[in-house]
């Protein structure tokens, strides 16, 4: 049953009343279809792109590996939601299982699974981008307008409930210390402040694609196939043009291939499969890479944790996910001095917290059970502008499965320990009576002077220091020229004339914040450009 079994499901109904939707697992044999534009991906950069280009008249089709699921299916239980709304069941890892990475896998993508945050990009990093990339486009007056009408789109407003318990663990922390804090907009509208974010809204509260863009181009003709795994696209003889989509229908497992395929031809495709699976896509389909640019410089953010535990309770589970955030180690400038990070709290779950809580057998069962009374905090590091913060790089195992090689330098390593240190002073500050720095070698401890020592000791070792990330970016960076990039300032391929990358892979450097802001006002901003390109013949490629 769902949460309130007398709420509406607007999705439910669009498909009742006749959307084009077409789950690859009931197929009977092999399909192919037409389109103006073929879009791999429903999550930010595919929502975005999919409504604006049906808006614009043009027949336009999705592809989706994940499900279809609803308010109707989203029960708030770890055990359904992971495996049906996550990549590998949100244990994705790095090449070297040294980090852990959270993506969406279901129609909507990471908008239907992430905790709502909404950042502008900083200003700083746009400046970044037009002095070191030359992306002169970008600068704080010309993305406002994108900005502001991704936000009217999604809902972004100011949230005006109380944080609650883990987040106020933070901001008062950061006030005994004299830290700046200050609140998270979040893209909610009505939201019940359950806490369940990552699970799938329940309510249909979170502004995510799976609400408001995909169900309005659906609303306009446009066509969604889900499970299917795209595989590669097709070109044409001289390999200067797509031909078509082709991947293969998934059984309703989700995973295992039914044997059926699947093939798109389309006049114009656009790549929105993120920024491990959009570069992944364009390695298996041997696209063009003269400059040996595809798949490099992804970036994570990659986040280190800290867990306190309080006399009071403050069931993490509770409320709205992340409300307050602290940038007092994110300088401005110099950016490519020491990374800086960003503070904010997760969500605190059983599952997900057993799986990275360090420790075992008799002291992991005491600290599980100690749950409601504990606090979590991350550090969400800024990659890619330090000259040895370069990032990972995607690439193809032997049957064709994308990997990401992320080394985690010395630059970051010294940034973790850092980030270890303010967050157990920010918690002792705010009145913890024991601090525990998610590390394999640590210990509860008891005073900042003892954290102090003890972080001072950690190794630093993949594996040993658990390290997530939910923020994916780069892969097919954006440059002014082809030889520094895979797509220009509007994503559309250097090499491939009717090709556009619209997602996070495009970022030249991490963001700096959390990303989906930005992403939905870069793809609005290549979408429709692509739009009047696709419908007048428009073109505005930059010399």
């Amino acid at each position: 049953m769902s949460v309130h079994p007398h709420l509406p499901d607007p999705l439910a109904e669009g498909l009742a009343g006749g959307w084009r939707v077409i789950d690859a697992s009931a197929l009977g044999g092999d399909l192919e279809l037409n389109a103006d534009v073929a879009i791999v991906g429903t999550g930010a950069g595919g929502g975005i792109s999919a409504e604006i280009l049906t808006r614009a008249g043009l027949a336009v089709v999705l592809l989706e590996e994940g499900a279809f699921r609803t308010s109707r299916d989203f029960r708030l239980l770890e055990a359904q939601a992971y495996p049906d709304l996550y990549q590998e069941s949100a244990a994705r890892k790095t090449a070297d299982q040294g980090i852990t990475i959270l993506q969406g896998r279901t129609v909507g993508g990471s908008t239907t699974v992430n905790w709502t945050s909404c950042f502008r990009t900083p200003a700083s990093t746009l400046a970044w981008w037009r002095e070191q990339f030359g992306l002169s486009d970008f600068d704080e007056a010309s993305m406002a307008t994108w900005f502001e009408r991704a936000e009217a789109r999604v809902g972004v407003a100011d949230w005006a409930a109380p944080p609650n318990a883990n987040n106020a663990v933070l901001e008062r922390g950061c006030r005994a210390l004299g830290w700046p804090s200050a609140p998270i907009r979040r893209n909610v509208r009505a939201c019940w402040n359950l806490g369940y974010c990552g699970m799938g809204c329940a309510t249909n509260a979170k502004q995510s694609m799976l609400v408001t863009t995909l169900p309005a181009a659906l609303e306009a003709g446009a066509r969604l196939l889900t499970r299917v795994r795209v595989e590669r696209l097709s070109f044409n003889a001289t390999h200067d043009r797509v031909e078509a989509v082709e991947g293969v229908a998934l059984g309703s497992d989700g995973l295992r291939p039914s044997g059926y395929r699947v093939r798109v031809r389309a006049a114009h495709v656009v790549l929105a499969a993120g920024a491990i699976g959009t570069p992944a896509v364009l390695l298996r389909s041997a696209a063009p890479d003269p400059y040996q640019r595809l798949g490099r410089r992804t970036f994570l953010h990659p986040v280190a944790l800290s867990g306190a535990l309080f006399d009071n309770r403050i069931e993490a589970y509770n409320g709205a996910p992340q409300s307050v955030y602290c940038e007092h180690f994110m300088p401005a400038a110099p950016l490519d001095g020491a990374l800086g990070f960003k503070l904010e709290v997760p969500p605190v779950h059983p599952v997900i917290l057993s799986s990275v809580l360090s420790g075992f057998g008799v002291g992991h069962r005491r600290l599980m059970r100690a749950m409601p009374h504990l606090n979590v905090m991350l550090a969400l590091l800024r990659d890619g502008f330090h000259p040895d913060s370069e990032g990972g790089r995607v690439h193809l195992d032997s049957d064709g499965a994308a990997k990401l090689d992320y080394p985690v330098t010395d630059v970051v390593w010294e940034a973790v320990r850092r980030s270890w240190l303010a967050m157990a002073e920010v918690q002792f500050a705010a009145g913890a009576r024991a601090v525990l720095t998610v590390h394999e070698s640590a210990r509860l401890v008891h005073s900042w002077a003892e954290a102090r020592r003890l972080i001072g000791e950690l190794p630093l070792e993949a594996g040993l220091a658990r390290l997530v990330s939910a923020h994916v970016m780069g892969g097919a960076a954006m440059s002014r020229a082809d030889s520094g990039g895979v797509v220009d300032s509007l994503g559309r391929h250097w090499q491939l004339d009717n090709l556009s990358v619209i997602d996070g892979s495009v970022f030249p450097t991490s963001i700096g914040a959390n990303p989906q802001l930005s992403v939905y006002a870069f793809s609005m901003r290549a979408a429709d450009s692509l739009a009047r390109r696709l419908t007048y013949g428009q073109s505005d490629r930059e010399n």
